[in-house]
């Protein structure tokens, strides 16, 4: 038999049996349990994939690895394992069809079993002890919206753990999960499961909970709004001001409400003393209480807002955050206690759920500026003798023309027709990119990019929110500030443009989370980082095993002569608003005539590994495509075989044999950031570390060779071909070009016959001169 047929004949009468699929709530399922980390042009690694996943109750409670009959029984043992472990699953069983190989995940213990347990036993097997809310929230199935919503392993395995944790008395919990991996799902589905159970505080299921989703922002809570509205609507509640002001009170009737903290922290009574609105409900308002982001809310020890959480101190409290436990963010972990479930950045992407990046390091040799006599100062007054450094840019010192190279280096560097979110310092520099960006935009429409930040107000949001519309493409780019830097759910976004200092490892992975999204034909994103934010990569608690907590320092603000720059709060837009504290008037410096022109920078391209580590292009490639097959012994052989055409083409067949075919090789072209290179480049980079060079650059350093061996019509026949190489690439090398190439520059074959010799003396010339454009030497 084979594993199908073994699985029809034999494997599933025995589950039926054992009443799998026959008793009340038990579900026999083949789970897709993780996609496959994706790996460039469409593909993805192997996907993790379960023969069986015993469901009973909602519960994940046993997988099955089944094989075909000839095997061995236990030759699913390592993939049972594995799959019961990601599924947090009790049990694990291997099977050929004829034995049944058991292995207790929590003890350790395997053996073999002459029967698959029925569901209750291994219900019973895996909770000993009863518990009346478990079991209540058990007989309460997910929500799936008539099946369009499925809930991934981990968010399943984050809603048990949280259940786990009320069932046992906790009434601080913390969630830790990576942007983009459905931290609003689990919250929909914790929050139907409590609604549909009647749990509350009293532990008696007399009454529906009343439940408070606390956000920071307002974008954020209009999301987990509507994304609740499976709920009946007179179940959710929209706490805004507008509403308060107009009924005179709080609203209090229903069972889901959403805010944010700065609402709740409005108010004020008769006489116009300001009166926190949350003041309004009774201390043991709300049984359940979820806070969003809470490492930027009320948990901080230092926030005005912890005193809303702990007046509403009854209440159950779950902290959901993406961030893991920094020293600057501590405080948090300290209030809710340690995670009850973690799922890291590096899993998300490892899984197939998240897109892999990759940063682009620029540094320009005006990231630091130190005034000189031949500049002209505009306005403001300079410190002749301070270096002014990244962190003071665009805060307390203004250079135009600084920002319009930098702008237009990432506008050169990216596919402008991909969506882009570029962060600035201030409101007022994203106002500046933007103009700069649509000054030199290819683009006609006049919305291509626009600004959105709080100043923008209701015109920045419905930018914002078409900008997240995957059909629409205008507008393409958004500069912001601090606004976007969370909340926005805009699955499409191919770059991340850093303009400005990113402060900690917390704020970094909430930028990067901007583009981790999946969507069609995204097979990684790319950032470019201005600012040196990729020191904050090597994160062992977050993108490898926690140990013990690594401090992070944040890079400083000197802001001079005692002043503070303009303070950043969160305001009620959910952006910076201003309070000013001796705002240092801005310095604006115009460069000396011509000084423009010497800007000079260099890029270079890391890579996010599967163990979260930075790694090579080379080492990424490899991972992508594999080594590179052995067609060639060393670099001088592949010279040789590159320097004439018809070994060239069989090698690139072999290649494409071996999986390294034109599509491939251009896509690492794109990865390495080779694009004008020769293909030649690529591959001594991908196999001997070479740094590419762009086939300009080797034609500028071979010409002289080539036209020492070349004469008179000869030269300007191979000057033609050189700049269709540079125009196209290697391919106008081929031989089967030459005709083409002939018409091309001479019309017709007889005129070129005329100039240049036979049909024979002109292959020997085009094939001939490919030897000395690939070689060591730059000139005879």
């Amino acid at each position: 038999m084979n594993e199908a047929e073994t699985r029809a004949e034999l494997i599933d009468p025995a589950l039926k049996a054992a009443g799998w699929g026959v008793v009340e709530g038990s579900r026999i399922r083949r789970e897709v349990i993780a996609p496959g980390r994706l790996v460039g042009s469409g593909k993805r690694t192997q996907s993790d994939i379960a023969d069986y996943v015993l469901v009973y109750r909602g519960e994940k409670l046993a997988i099955i690895e089944a094989k075909k009959r000839s095997l061995p029984d236990t030759a699913g043992v390592g993939q049972a394992k594995k799959y019961a472990e990601k599924l947090e699953a009790r049990f694990a069983y291997s099977t050929n069809g004829d034995r049944i190989y058991q292995i207790d995940m929590r003890t350790g213990a395997e053996s073999y079993v002459s029967q698959y347990p029925s569901p209750d036993e291994l219900w019973n097997a895996t909770f000993s002890e009863t518990n009346q809310w478990r079991d209540r929230f058990a007989d309460i199935p997910f929500e799936t919206r008539s099946g369009t919503w499925e809930t991934r392993y981990y968010q399943h395995n984050a809603i048990k753990h949280v259940l786990e944790a009320i069932t046992e008395g906790r009434d601080r919990i913390l969630l830790t999960m990576a942007t983009g991996t459905g931290k609003t799902l689990v919250a929909f589905q914790l929050t139907w499961k409590l609604f549909q159970s009647r749990w509350n505080l009293s532990r008696q299921p007399t009454r529906r909970p009343r439940i408070l989703f606390l956000a920071d922002r307002n974008i954020l809570a209009n999301q987990a709004y509507n994304a609740f509205s499976a709920f009946p609507d007179d179940a959710l509640v929209r706490i805004d001001p507008e509403v308060i002001k107009k009924r005179g009170r709080v609203p209090k009737n229903g069972s889901v409400f959403f805010t944010i903290f700065q609402t709740f922290m409005a108010g004020g009574d008769d006489a116009g003393n300001p009166t926190p609105n949350f003041g309004d409900y009774p201390p043991d308002f709300f049984d359940f209480i979820i806070i969003d982001e809470c490492h930027r809310g009320g948990a901080s020890d230092e926030s005005n807002w912890r005193g809303i959480l702990e007046y509403f101190s009854p209440a159950v409290q779950l902290g959901l955050t993406a961030t893991p436990r920094r020293a600057n963010n501590a405080d948090t972990y300290a209030y809710f206690g340690d995670p009850v479930y973690t799922y890291a950045l590096k899993d998300g992407i490892n899984d197939g759920f998240l897109t892999p990046f990759k940063v682009r390091q620029i540094d320009t040799n005006l990231d630091d500026y130190v005034y000189s006599p031949e500049d002209e100062l505009i306005e403001g007054a300079i410190d002749e003798a301070r270096t002014y450094t990244e962190v003071d840019f665009n805060r307390i010192i203004e250079i135009v023309d600084r920002e319009r190279y930098r702008v237009q280096l990432f506008m050169e560097a990216i596919d402008q027709n991909q969506k882009t979110l570029v962060f600035c310092a201030t409101q007022d520099h994203a106002l500046a990119v933007r103009d700069l960006i649509n000054q030199m935009k290819v683009s006609t429409e006049p919305n291509y990019c626009v600004r959105v930040t709080a100043d923008d107000g209701k015109l920045g949001e419905q930018h914002l929110s078409t900008f997240q519309d995957n059909e629409k493409n205008i507008p393409t780019i958004l500069t912001t500030s601090q606004k976007l830097s969370t909340g926005v759910d805009a699955r499409n976004v191919r770059n991340i443009v850093l303009m400005r200092p990113i402060n900690t490892m917390i704020e970094f992975k909430q930028i990067v989370g901007r583009g981790t999204r999946l969507f069609e034909g995204k097979d990684y994103f790319t950032i470019y980082d201005f600012v040196k934010a990729y020191e904050h990569f090597n994160d062992r608690e977050w993108d490898g095993e926690p140990a013990e907590s690594v401090p992070v320092i944040a890079r400083p603000r000197e802001l001079g002569n005692g002043n503070r720059d303009r303070t950043t709060t969160v305001g009620d837009e959910g952006d910076e608003t201003t309070t000013v504290h001796h705002h240092p008037e801005i310095i604006k410096i115009k460069l000396a005539d011509g000084k423009n022109r010497t800007l000079q920078h260099q890029m270079s391209t890391s890579f996010w590994s599967p163990d979260g580590k930075p790694m090579t292009a080379a080492e990424f490639v490899e991972r992508l495509f594999g080594e590179i097959p052995a067609l060639f012994k060393n670099e001088d052989e592949l010279r040789s075989l590159w320097s004439r055409p018809d070994t060239r083409k069989a090698l690139l067949e072999g290649l494409a044999e071996k999986g390294y075919g034109n599509e491939q090789l251009i896509e690492i072209s794109r990865l390495i950031d080779a694009e004008k290179s020769d293909l030649y480049d690529v591959l001594t980079y991908i196999a001997y570390a070479s740094e590419p060079i762009s086939r300009r650059d080797r034609v500028m350093a071979h010409k002289a060779l080539i036209f020492s061996r070349y004469f008179g019509k000869q030269q300007e026949f191979l000057d033609f071909v050189l700049e269709q190489y540079i125009k196209a690439g290697v391919r106008e090398l081929d031989q089967d070009k030459l005709p083409q190439l002939l018409e091309l520059k001479y019309h017709n074959i007889r005129d070129a016959v005329s100039d240049l010799g036979s049909v024979n003396e002109i292959r020997t010339v085009f094939i001939g001169f490919q030897q000395y454009l690939y070689s060591q030497k730059d000139a005879a």
